[in-house]
């Protein structure tokens, strides 16, 4: 356990911050999850544009890497593409 009065604090904020990050991160996995389980490209090209901004989001609060969040849209981009 933590003795400077500082460090008690950093835990507190520490564990706020962790179930804060968790919940969007979480809400980030379930967006791309239901994207990939469109079955129609314009279906999916509607939700992508939301899914896009919410990876974006997600890289600017430091939840995940720029270069995942890149990585992410792109592969998904791919996915559209290939829907009929």
């Amino acid at each position: 356990m933590p003795r400077h009065k500082s460090c008690k604090k950093r835990m507190k904020t520490a564990a706020l911050c962790n179930t804060r990050n968790r919940a969007e991160r979480s809400e980030m996995k379930k967006m791309v999850r239901d994207l990939k389980a469109c079955k129609t490209k314009a279906e999916a090209q509607a939700k992508f544009n939301t899914v896009a901004s919410v990876i974006d989001k997600s890289a600017r609060h430091n939840i995940i890497h720029a270069n995942k969040a890149a990585r992410d849209k792109s592969r998904l981009m791919a996915l559209i593409s290939k829907l009929s």
